[in-house]
Formats: structure tokens, C-alpha cells, sequence
């Protein structure tokens, strides 16, 4: 069961707090941030020092002494003392770090700079460092009673149930052969090869391939247009994938086949086999239902989106800088833009705006005293994993290895802190009427595919 994050920080201007042995003390820097003055008394440091001792010990040879024995008066020779508290004090900085952030209850985000001002060279002697570090800000929430929100009003057009028609007819169509060239839509049996500098990296032989669909290397497309079976054409593209992946490569494509999706006609035969009606009537009226019901969930989707856009508008959320750089350098560099400043500025922008959001949200939570289930977490590791395209089991370990379950639990919370607001939120669609969320079922069971299903709608 999640446990409701700690109440935002009201920090003083100078607050102390002091345990058994550990003395720590907080002082305001800025609203995002806060300066924290930690002393350790030798006796809590004194195990590190052991440890370091040992490590230290364990890795010099010393003439006369077996490796492991050395004196610490020997080592303290050959390595300097110094050399053994650095050792011990990088060890225990995260521990005594995090005892102090607990004691003060900060909300520290980002990366803390640490300075160590008292060095226990001599045994007796305490540790002495400051920390300054980003925190999540306080935020003075509005008031959720009386929020109205304003939408589109639900309307699926004939365009919209003939593309889910056309795409149930395409789920039960069948590939013909035809001798002419390859177009967008094809379907085209391939043989793919590809080179480095006359190295061959890879190869695949018969694989069947959607023309137009850009599922595979980059350029494949425009040169499958136009070819017959039997004909080849070479290309260069960046590798998709494996140790090359985004390399140039030289590729060379031979087509085997051409085929296209033939699609059954719309009558009652089709009505009976793709779907438990008996009549294409019967079966147009589900799918426009379908439709109807689609439209509905993206009207839910644009509720939450707006009442989340009406919170930013109105409850002031500071934002730390540091955390901010630092995103936006890692998505920078993972795209190999870092030079790129007008993306920089846009990224920074929706950044910044996420950061927002999370924020107030996380406060939300804390307000509505959200809890999150173990049945809550599952779900939300399942809709992941999809979104991966990962077996949830594995999807799970991965996170629970890589520590990211808390954060998970936060989002979950998060997302139900915005629904419990929406469910309080009145709201009308242009046309003045009312919007009743609660209508926004799963779909009826019929014709619809496993893509038909919208995401919740909060």
C-alpha cells in the first residue's frame, strides 16, 4: 500500500533539528531551494573508518605484513590518513545525507552539491559538511470547488465509422498475388541485406512487408515503389537496430512478390464472420456506436487535459532551475542536438511545464490524501509494459531492479489526484451541454479490434 508522501516543507528561516548523536540544521536558500549543515559525531563515522581500513588494507603489499593484516599505524604511512577518511567520508556522505533529509522532512530533487567543511583527521574529531540542494516547492492550491471546464461536443462523422469499417474489412481481407510493380499499400515478400564498408552486417530472406508503413530501414519504402518481382534496387540507410544501429549502411532489397489486400464486401456474410450480428445493418449501427463511444473518451481526454491547463493557470509553481538544465542536457545529447538552440528553448518550455505539473499534482495527492493500491500499481506496470512492448513480468523486474517502483507509485497517484478533481469538475460541452463522465464505459463487445479501445480518459 503506497503511504502519502510527507506535507510540504514550511521551512523557517533558520530550523534545528538534533537527534541521539547526528545534528542537523536547514536554511532557506530560495523557494526551490535549501542549504543543510550536518554534523556527525566520530562514533557514528567510526564503522566507515573500520570499513575504509579494511578495503584499504586488503589492497597494499606491505614487506612483512600478509595482505589484509597491515597495521593501520602502517597504512596510515604508506597512504596517509587522509586518504582513509576520504575513502570512509564517500562512503558515508549518501547515508547521513539522506537521515538529514528525512529528520528536516525536505523534498530534495535534482543532484545536491556537497562541501565537507570538518575533516576527522585525528580519531575524536566529527565530520563536518553542508549540502545545498533542490526541493519541490510549496504550493498554495486553489480551490477545486466550482471548477468548469469547457469541451468539443461528441460527434463521429460518416468518415470516422467507415475508417474503423474499412479497418475491420482489412483484419479478414486476403493478399493475391499481381504481376506489376510494387505500390504504397503492397504487400511484398523481400529479401534485405545490408553492408559497411563491404562488411556484411546483416541479412534476412522472405520477409513480408507492408509498402508505405516505414516499419523498417529508413528509405526502403521509395525504393520498393516501383519494383517487380524478381528486381533489386540498392539504397543507403542508417541502421535500425543491433551494435551499428544508426549507422550508414549500403542495402541492397531484391522483391520476391507483390500482393495486394483484397477486402471482403460489405453484406451479411461479412457481418457473420467478422462479428456475432447477422446483419451488416446490425453490424453498422455497433461500429458507429463504437465510433460515438471513441469520441467520447477523446472529450474525457480533452476534460482532464483542460482542467489540468485551468490548475497551472492559477496556482504559482516554482520550478528549480538545476533540475530543468539537467533534463533538458540529457535529452539533448540522446538526440545529438546539444547544439541546437531553438530546440534547446522548446525543450526547456515543455520541460519546464512538465516539471509544473508533477509538482502541483504531487501536492494533490498529498491533499486528497490519495493512496495508490497494489491493484492500482499492476494495472498501470501492465499499460506500460504494453507500451514497450514487453511481457509485464519482465517489464516489472526491470523497473523493481533499475528502483523505479516508487516513482511509479507517485505517477499512479498522481493521475488518480487529477481524476478525483475532474470528477468534481462541471463540465459543458460548446453547445451548452452537460458532460457526464461517468458514461465513458468500455466499448461494446461486436466488431471492435484489440486498437479499438481508448486509454482511460483520467
Amino acid at each position: 500500500m503506497f503511504a502519502c508522501p510527507l506535507s510540504v516543507w514550511h521551512p523557517p528561516p533558520f530550523h534545528q533539528y538534533e537527534g541521539p548523536t547526528v545534528k542537523s540544521a536547514v536554511e532557506s536558500v530560495s523557494p526551490t531551494r535549501v542549504k543543510i549543515v550536518v554534523e556527525v559525531p566520530f562514533d557514528e563515522l567510526k564503522p566507515m573508518l573500520d570499513a575504509a581500513y579494511t578495503t584499504i588494507g586488503s589492497q597494499i603489499q606491505v614487506p612483512g605484513f600478509r595482505r589484509g593484516h597491515v597495521p593501520r599505524r602502517i597504512i596510515d604511512q604508506r597512504v596517509g590518513r587522509g586518504a582513509v577518511v576520504q575513502e570512509a567520508v564517500n562512503d558515508a556522505l549518501p547515508k547521513f545525507f539522506a537521515d538529514a533529509v528525512e529528520a528536516e522532512q525536505v523534498r530534495a530533487i535534482g543532484r545536491p552539491e556537497v562541501d565537507v567543511t570538518g575533516v576527522p583527521l585525528e580519531d575524536g574529531q566529527d565530520l563536518e559538511f553542508t549540502v545545498e540542494t533542490d526541493i519541490r516547492p510549496e504550493i498554495a492550491l486553489p480551490d477545486l470547488d466550482g471548477l468548469a471546464v469547457t469541451v468539443d461536443p461528441v460527434s463521429a462523422s460518416p468518415e470516422d465509422v467507415e475508417e474503423r469499417m474499412t479497418a475491420l474489412r482489412q483484419r479478414f481481407g486476403t493478399l493475391i498475388g499481381v504481376e506489376r510493380a510494387a505500390q504504397d499499400g503492397d504487400f511484398v515478400s523481400i529479401d534485405l541485406s545490408a553492408t559497411i564498408n563491404g562488411e556484411p552486417i546483416d541479412s534476412v530472406n522472405g520477409v513480408s512487408y507492408e509498402v508505405g508503413s516505414g516499419t523498417m530501414l529508413e528509405g526502403l519504402d521509395e525504393a520498393l515503389v516501383g519494383l517487380s518481382a524478381g528486381e533489386t534496387k540498392e539504397f543507403a540507410a542508417p541502421l535500425a537496430g543491433g551494435e551499428h544501429e544508426g549507422a550508414p549502411a549500403d542495402c541492397v532489397v531484391t522483391v520476391q512478390s507483390v500482393k495486394v489486400r483484397e477486402l471482403p464486401e460489405l453484406d451479411d456474410d461479412f457481418a457473420q464472420l467478422a462479428s456475432q450480428f447477422d446483419t451488416l445493418e446490425e453490424l453498422r449501427a455497433d461500429i458507429t456506436a463504437q465510433a460515438e463511444q471513441g469520441k467520447r473518451f477523446e472529450q474525457g481526454i480533452q476534460a482532464r487535459d483542460k482542467v489540468l491547463e485551468h490548475l497551472l493557470e492559477v496556482t504559482e509553481v516554482a520550478v528549480p532551475d538545476g533540475i530543468v538544465e539537467d533534463e533538458v542536457h540529457a535529452h539533448l545529447e540522446g538526440e545529438d542536438r546539444l547544439e541546437d538552440a531553438e530546440h534547446r528553448a522548446e525543450v526547456q518550455e515543455n520541460t519546464r511545464k512538465a516539471f509544473r505539473a508533477q509538482f502541483l499534482l504531487d501536492a494533490l495527492a498529498e491533499k486528497l490524501e490519495v493512496q495508490v493500491g497494489q491493484p492500482e500499481l499492476i494495472e498501470y506496470l501492465v499499460m506500460s509494459a504494453q507500451q514497450y512492448g514487453m511481457d509485464p513480468n519482465s517489464f516489472a523486474q526491470a523497473v523493481d531492479q533499475q528502483g523505479q517502483i516508487p516513482a511509479m507509485v507517485a505517477e499512479v497517484a498522481r493521475r488518480k489526484a487529477l481524476s478525483v478533481v475532474l470528477e468534481k469538475a462541471t463540465i459543458t460541452d460548446t453547445a451548452g451541454q452537460a458532460v457526464d463522465l461517468q458514461t465513458l464505459m468500455p466499448q461494446s463487445e461486436g466488431a471492435q479490434s484489440d486498437d479499438d479501445a481508448p486509454s482511460s480518459a483520467h
